[in-house]
């Protein structure tokens, strides 16, 4: 084989390699995606099908209910709202009247089933995608 045609084989070789570590990062960030959506999305259709995702807004006032260490919520946006169960120990900041985003999938039956919940961090701080969706479903109740 002639130096030339081994030069050649070598590099179609490495950019065959790379090709393929690029389609493994590009599959493992693909499927650790976790878009966000409010629950008014969520009533439009906006959220991801049979897919995981996360949703934010405030824990509805009166929602939380224990079961063992399952526990059932509201979240909402103040103008739609979306039960969740989470099984699991909650956050020391998670609390009633306070922010939260859940990640997980939607059920059938319309409940957010969570595998995970994160609480703000201080009672300054909101993520700003959930104040924006906040601001923005705030303005849509005020409207007549």
């Amino acid at each position: 084989m002639k130096p030339r045609s081994k030069r050649g084989l070598v590099i179609l070789f490495g950019v065959l390699a790379i090709s393929v570590a690029a389609g493994f990062v590009l599959n493992a960030l693909n499927s650790n995606i976790a878009f966000f959506v409010t629950p008014s999305e969520v009533f439009q259709g906006k959220a991801p099908k049979a897919q995981v995702f996360r949703v934010g807004g405030m824990v509805k006032e009166g929602s939380i209910k224990r079961d063992n260490l399952t526990v059932s919520f509201v979240i909402t946006d103040t103008a739609k709202e979306i039960p969740v169960s989470y099984t699991g120990i909650l956050p020391d900041l998670f609390k009633e009247g306070k922010g939260a985003v859940v990640q997980g999938k939607l059920e059938q039956s319309g409940r957010f089933l969570a595998s995970e919940v994160l609480a703000k961090h201080d009672e300054n701080y909101m993520p700003p995608e959930a104040q924006h969706a906040l601001d923005q479903a705030q303005k849509t109740v005020a409207k007549p």
